[in-house]
């Protein structure tokens, strides 16, 4: 039986803890939304007519913004579950941020760098800088 390397069991933890966490989020804050426990931002009896507009037209009639806009409404039930989805988003940064001490202790600098790399590209990529540019 082959042995399972390090970096790729701490990698495979991370990402069941932040899968778990972020599906248990979602999950939880739907069921907030439907069981009418957190107030709903649109009132749900409007959302049926709300749906079958283009994007643009929805988020002027409803006056919901975009990019990090959501996380000011996470009091809100349909933007609750929301928290859940960026939770699944990031794992990727918690698993490759537990990779860099283990790289570094190894004196594989490479990785090392390619692992903190990555996690600027992603976190570029979430910060919304890069929209002004289309």
């Amino acid at each position: 039986m082959s042995r399972i390397p390090v970096d790729q069991l701490r990698y495979a933890t991370m990402l069941g803890w932040g899968t778990g966490l972020g599906v248990g989020i979602m999950a939880g804050g739907f069921a907030a939304y439907v069981f009418g426990l957190l107030p709903a931002f649109i009132p749900v009896e409007k959302m049926p007519s709300l749906w079958t507009l283009p994007a643009r037209e929805y988020l002027d009639r409803t006056g919901t913004g975009t990019g990090w806009y959501w996380i000011r409404h996470l009091a809100n039930g349909e933007f609750a579950s929301l928290l859940g989805i960026a939770v699944l988003a990031a794992s990727s940064i918690a698993c490759l941020g537990a990779l860099v001490p283990e790289y570094v202790r190894r004196r594989d600098f490479a990785y090392a760098v390619i692992c903190l790399i990555s996690i600027a590209v992603v976190l570029l990529a979430a910060s919304g800088a890069l929209t002004s540019l289309h």
